[in-house]
């Protein structure tokens, strides 16, 4: 079985689809999909179905889905070689629970985890172009967020916040071993991009502001700082961390031409040298 949850919902058996079209059982599919190997409790899926509000068919009604699934998974198994496995094979009733077997198949998330987890030891280990190669290549298997056509639920949504911070670690990573790479010029257009839609995010605009010091931009460096400042203090009645104030004054005083040579912290994430 392939599962990808990075993006939209696509789980395949025997190369054949098995992704429902119907909102409920997609909802169901996609829970036991991410944990796949694992029970998931009735319970967790019926809270995902029904937000703390089942109807009292709730148990009845999601066995109806879990045999509608199993019937794409009858036709999926009939179209190549199912080495005598049936629908009940690959999706289990368990004690408590049902498990989606993925018979050592792939899957987009434990891959992702995989590569990052590579890529964050190469890091610790002083292996830049290593940990940029290898972070990068993680964050490929993202096609867009996760469960990006599925309405999720209670769990999904948590599920999806969770993802969403993991890709944000790793590309907060993977800009670092860039930056670290000399390739501050090359991030440009991206951390643009990153610092309008994370607009509070200090570790993105930390980022930003070397990248642009570097490029001899040093006056729109400081105005990131102030544009942050400005939604921190207004959105969220903060001020920038001690660390970013510090990366805001090492960057005036090192001036255009003479960049600074402290090492900096923001948002618990070390910041290269400016």
């Amino acid at each position: 079985m392939d599962i990808d949850v990075l993006g939209a919902l696509a789980v395949r058996e025997n190369g054949v689809s098995i992704t429902p079209t119907a909102p409920k059982p997609r909802q169901v599919l996609a829970l036991l999909a991410l944990h796949a190997d694992q029970v998931v409790p009735v319970s967790a899926l019926i809270e995902e179905l029904w937000a703390g509000e089942p109807p009292r068919s709730a148990r009845t009604t999601l066995q109806t889905y879990v045999l509608q699934l199993r019937a794409l998974i009858a036709t999926a198994l009939e179209a190549g070689d199912a080495d005598g496995r049936t629908a009940k094979d690959v999706l289990v009733t368990l004690p408590g629970g049902y498990l989606l077997n993925s018979n050592g198949g792939t899957s987009d998330v434990r891959e992702f985890d995989r590569l990052a987890g590579t890529g964050y030891r190469a890091m610790d280990a002083g292996d830049f172009p290593g940990a940029a190669r290898l972070l990068r290549e993680a964050l490929t298997l993202w096609s867009g967020p996760a469960f990006a056509d599925v309405h999720g639920g209670v769990q999904l949504d948590m599920e999806t916040r969770r993802l969403e911070e993991t890709r944000l670690c790793a590309l907060d990573q993977r800009i670092e071993a860039d930056l670290r790479l000399g390739r501050h010029r090359e991030l440009l257009a991206e951390l643009t991009v990153l610092a309008s839609r994370y607009r509070t995010h200090e570790n993105l605009h930390g980022q930003f502001m070397l990248a642009l010091h570097r490029s001899g931009r040093r006056g729109e460096a400081l105005d990131v700082y102030q544009r942050l400042r400005g939604t921190l203090v207004r959105e969220l009645g903060l001020e920038p961390s001690a660390a970013l104030r510090r990366l805001q004054r090492s960057i005036l005083m090192a001036g255009p031409e003479n960049p600074a040579e402290a090492a900096v912290e923001a948002g618990g994430e070390r910041l290269v040298r400016v």
